[in-house]
């Protein structure tokens, strides 16, 4: 088993920033349409993680991840997960991250390059067992441990993503746990009452080592 983990468009931040459609993080996590290459080297059993976007003035965050169950066909997801088909939210941002219509065309709301959609339509994948910091607290808490938690995971010198993992990096089996680890220990810190939130937590303290 390996992971693997990817910053996601620049922007693209679930609280400052743009709508993060993909991956999905939720309760039927799932990697559709973006980073091909991981999508089909990935086999059963790896885990991939995603880290938020860069946007002026706000550290990036890992959002989350999850283990990769099936590797499907971008048709079989539009018939299997239709809440994930593309669509507008009230804001006009698109939503979804299956790329293609009911006749497999790619979708009007996709923004992929026309030459580059034959490759994206394969090796849907379809996750589970998702960590993943979905509540303003949680992500605001990540946000601050983000860095940190990297460092140790990859057991590196930096002192932002583009110097601890580029645009992505692939994780060992040992690494993956380690960093689910850190995810579950930012959730329940997310979750402790506001008079201790204000007392600072001993980096070595977040999770096991």
């Amino acid at each position: 088993m390996i992971g693997k983990i990817f910053v996601t468009g620049t922007g693209c931040d679930p609280i400052v920033g743009k709508h993060v459609k993909d991956p999905y993080l939720g309760q039927d996590p799932s990697l559709g349409a973006c980073r091909p290459d991981i999508r089909q080297k990935v086999k059963l059993g790896d885990h991939i993680f995603v880290v938020s976007g860069k946007v002026r003035n706000f550290g990036q965050v890992v959002l989350g991840g999850f283990e990769v169950a099936e590797k499907i066909s971008a048709m079989d997801a539009y018939d299997r997960f239709p809440e994930q088909r593309l669509r507008l939210l009230p804001d006009g941002q698109v939503t979804g991250n299956v790329i293609v219509d009911r006749s497999g065309a790619q979708h009007e709301l996709d923004h992929h390059k026309q030459e580059t959609i034959a490759r994206r339509l394969e090796n849907y994948v379809v996750g589970r067992a998702p960590i993943a910091l979905l509540t303003k607290e949680e992500v605001s808490e990540g946000r601050q441990w983000t860095l940190e938690i990297l460092r140790s995971v990859l057991d590196r010198k930096g002192n932002s993503i583009r110097e601890l993992m580029g645009r992505g990096r692939n994780l060992t089996e040992q690494q993956v746990h380690k960093l689910r680890d850190y995810l579950t220990e930012v959730k329940k810190l997310a979750r402790r009452p506001l008079q201790e939130s204000l007392v600072v937590v001993p980096a070595h303290t977040i999770a096991k080592r």
